[in-house]
C-alpha cells in the first residue's frame, strides 16, 4: 500500500509518502516512509506542490500507484484547510483516487503518542490541542484503544470545540491527570491552567493513522471531500481584538 498525506492547518506545511510491503499495513507495521516539514501559510502555496512531487520521485512512487491523497481537514486555519483539500482533491480527482480526511486534532493525539516510552496502554485518553487564533484554542478529547493487529485505534471522548486558554480546565468531562498535548504552550504559555507537551497534527501521523481510518471505510470520493472548521466567524471584530490584547497583557 502506498498513500500521500499533506497537512497545511498551522502555520507549519507537513507532507509525507508511506509505502508498506504487501499485508504489512494490515498487520500494524510502520511505512517506510519519505517527510518534509516547513513553513506554511503564505509559503506553502509556493512550496507544496513541488515538495510533494519530489517526495513521490524520491519513493519511486507515481499518483496513479497510490491507494489514497490523505489531508488535514480541521479544525485548523482557514486557508490552510482549504489549501490542503483543495490540493489533495486536485491530485485524486487527476489520478482517480479516494481522499481519506483526516481530523487534525486525532493527528496530534497520535503525533504525541508515538514520542511516548513507554507506548501508551490501552484505555489511556489525552487532550489534543490547537491554537485557533483570536484568544481560542480548538480543542478535542481522544482515547487510545489498539486493535489486535496493533493499528492505531484512536475514538473520540469529547468532540471538537472552541475554548479559552483559561477556560481549558472548565472543558466537559475535564478530569485532572489527563495529558494535554498541542501546539499552544508558545502562544498563551501562563495563561494555560496546565502544562501542555508539544505535538503537531503531522503528515507522518496521518500516515499511521490511515490503515484504521481506510479500514473504518473513512474514504470518500476526491469531489466529496471538505475541510472541517468547527469556528464559523474567520476574524474578531476591533473592539473584540481590543479585549483579548487587554486580557494578554493582564498576564
Amino acid at each position: 500500500m502506498s498513500l500521500l498525506a499533506l497537512d497545511t492547518s498551522t502555520d507549519r506545511l507537513s507532507i509525507a509518502v508511506g509505502r508498506w510491503p504487501a499485508g504489512a499495513a494490515a498487520r500494524g507495521e510502520a511505512p517506510r516512509t519519505w517527510a518534509f516539514e516547513g513553513p506554511g501559510a503564505a509559503h506553502s502555496s509556493s512550496t507544496l506542490l513541488p515538495s510533494l512531487l519530489r517526495l513521490l520521485g524520491e519513493a519511486g512512487c507515481t499518483l496513479r500507484e497510490l491507494d489514497a491523497v490523505a489531508f488535514g481537514a480541521g479544525p485548523g486555519s482557514f486557508t490552510g484547510l482549504r489549501t490542503a483539500c483543495s490540493v489533495a482533491q486536485g491530485l485524486a480527482l487527476g489520478a482517480h483516487l479516494p481522499v481519506l480526511p483526516v481530523d487534525t486534532l486525532l493527528a496530534v493525539a497520535e503525533d504525541w503518542r508515538v514520542r511516548q516510552t513507554p507506548v501508551p496502554t490501552a484505555g489511556l485518553e489525552v487532550w489534543s490541542l490547537l491554537d485557533a487564533r483570536m484568544d481560542e484554542m480548538y480543542a478535542a478529547r481522544w482515547r487510545w484503544q489498539p486493535d489486535a493487529q496493533g493499528l492505531p485505534a484512536w475514538s473520540c471522548a469529547a468532540d471538537a470545540l472552541l475554548v479559552h486558554p483559561e477556560d481549558l480546565s472548565a472543558l466537559p468531562g475535564w478530569q485532572p491527570g489527563v495529558p494535554c498535548v498541542g501546539n499552544v504552550a508558545a502562544v498563551y504559555g501562563p495563561r494555560l491552567p496546565v502544562s501542555v507537551m508539544p505535538a503537531m497534527p503531522t503528515a507522518e501521523a496521518m500516515l499511521r493513522l490511515a490503515p484504521a481510518l481506510l479500514v473504518q471505510s473513512a474514504a470518500v470520493d476526491a469531489a466529496l471531500a471538505l475541510p472541517r472548521y468547527v469556528r464559523d466567524k474567520v476574524a474578531q471584530t476591533t473592539a473584540e481584538r481590543e479585549a483579548a490584547r487587554a486580557a494578554a497583557a493582564e498576564h
